[in-house]
C-alpha cells in the first residue's frame, strides 16, 4: 500500500497500517473495517478512550495505545499550526485557532485571546476548565493579564462538549462581567465564541456584544 504514497491511501488502509492485526487470523484490513464499522469515522476513533479501543476485536492493548498516541500527535500538530495565526478578524478565525485544542474534550475549557489594537494575536491563555456543562472564570484575572500584555482587545472562547453551541445563562453573565471589567481599562471585548462539534456561536454576530 505504501508504494502509492501515504496521501493516496483511504481511511481503512491508513488504519490497517497503524493497527496491523493482534489476531493472526484476521487481516489488518479486516481489523480496520471492524473499527470503522464500530466507530463510524477516523475522527470518532481518535476521540475514543483507550479502555474501549482495547476491547475492539483484533486490536488489543498495544495497538490501541498506538492509535491513541497517533491521535494525540495529530491534535498537537494541529494546535501548534493554529498558534501561528498572526491576526484574528472573525469568529471563523477564532474557531480555526481553537478547534484543535477543543476537539475531543469531555469537559469545558475557557480561553482568552489577547490582541493588539490591530487584532494581532499576542497570546492565547486557558483561564478555566471545569465539568461537562460549566466552567468558572475570574474576570479580574482576565483583565489583569490583558494589562500585563498591553492588550487592547480580547476575545473569550470556550467549548460545549454537549454538542450544542447555544449560550447558557451563565455564558451570558460571564460575557457581560468580562466586558464591564475590561471597559474600565479601555480594553475591548470583541467577541465571545462558543465552539462545539455542531458548529460555533458568536456573541458579536448574534447582537449580544
Amino acid at each position: 500500500m505504501m508504494s502509492r504514497g501515504v496521501a493516496s491511501l483511504d481511511d481503512r488502509e491508513l488504519l490497517a497500517l497503524m493497527v496491523e492485526a493482534a489476531d493472526e487470523r484476521r487481516s489488518p484490513l479486516a481489523v480496520a473495517d471492524a473499527l470503522l464499522s464500530e466507530y463510524g469515522s477516523l475522527a470518532n476513533i481518535s476521540h475514543a478512550e483507550i479502555s474501549r479501543l482495547r476491547m475492539s476485536e483484533g486490536l488489543g492493548l498495544k495497538r490501541a495505545e498506538r492509535l491513541v498516541v497517533a491521535a494525540e500527535i495529530g491534535r498537537r500538530v494541529g494546535a501548534a499550526t493554529s498558534q501561528n495565526v498572526e491576526s484574528i478578524s472573525s469568529d471563523g478565525d477564532v474557531a480555526r485557532v481553537m478547534r484543535p485544542l477543543f476537539d475531543g474534550l469531555k469537559h469545558e475549557e475557557c480561553w482568552v485571546l489577547y490582541l493588539t489594537s490591530s487584532n494581532r494575536l499576542i497570546e492565547r491563555q486557558r483561564v478555566s476548565q471545569g465539568g461537562v456543562q460549566a466552567t468558572v472564570v475570574d474576570h479580574r484575572l482576565v483583565v489583569k493579564r490583558a494589562l500585563e500584555l498591553l492588550a487592547t482587545n480580547i476575545i473569550l472562547t470556550h467549548n460545549h462538549p454537549s454538542g450544542a453551541a447555544e449560550p447558557s445563562g451563565a455564558d451570558r453573565t460571564l460575557t457581560q462581567r468580562v466586558k464591564d471589567a475590561a471597559a474600565l481599562f479601555d480594553i475591548n471585548l470583541l467577541d465571545h465564541v462558543i465552539i462545539s462539534s455542531e458548529g460555533s456561536y458568536s456573541f458579536r454576530k448574534s447582537g449580544l456584544l
